[in-house]
């Protein structure tokens, strides 16, 4: 912060935008692999468990022992991982989302423009009649200094009476 040194190898926005999407792929695929390797000890420990200690052996729905089924789940679930890491991210990555947003904007400016004539059909801003404020209909008279403060009576003669009656 108080270095004398100046950072000059800055990445501008797109490097940054390419080195950030090829971290987040890598991050993706690390993770599909992590899964693969837990998916693997995880079947031999559900095999083991049941096979050779004998954990509910005797448990088996449809026909089929449980750690069939459970390693079918598992092994679904993982194929859906692997799915959405290679295939899915091909067909809905980075340039698929690009061009949506494109589309996207293209249509709000469309959307902007046709708002915009109409506003401009609806009030012109260049009138050719000048518009004028109509001024009140009760406009207050200007009097004396000593005018002002005498109440408003219809008679002159009543002004033993009080003002607020």
């Amino acid at each position: 912060m108080f270095s004398k040194k100046k950072n000059t190898s800055k990445l501008d926005a797109e490097q940054r935008e390419l080195y950030e999407n090829a971290r987040k792929r890598t991050l993706q695929k690390k993770r599909l692999f992590q899964h693969f390797i837990i998916f693997l000890i995880g079947a031999v420990f559900f095999i083991v468990l049941n096979v050779v200690i004998g954990y509910q052996e005797h448990f088996m729905p449809l026909g089929y022992n449980w750690f069939v089924w459970a390693i079918l789940i598992w092994a679904f679930i993982l194929l859906a991982h692997i799915f959405n890491v290679f295939i899915t991210n091909k067909f809905l990555g980075k340039e698929w989302q690009d061009k949506q947003m494109t589309k996207l904007v293209q249509k709000q400016k469309e959307k902007i423009a046709k708002m915009q004539t109409q506003v401009e059909k609806d009030f012109p801003a260049n009138s050719p009649h000048k518009e004028t404020i109509p001024e009140p209909e009760n406009k207050p008279e200007l009097k004396a200094e000593n005018e002002r403060f005498k109440p408003k009576s219809k008679d002159s003669e009543d002004l033993d009476q009080p003002y607020n009656t």
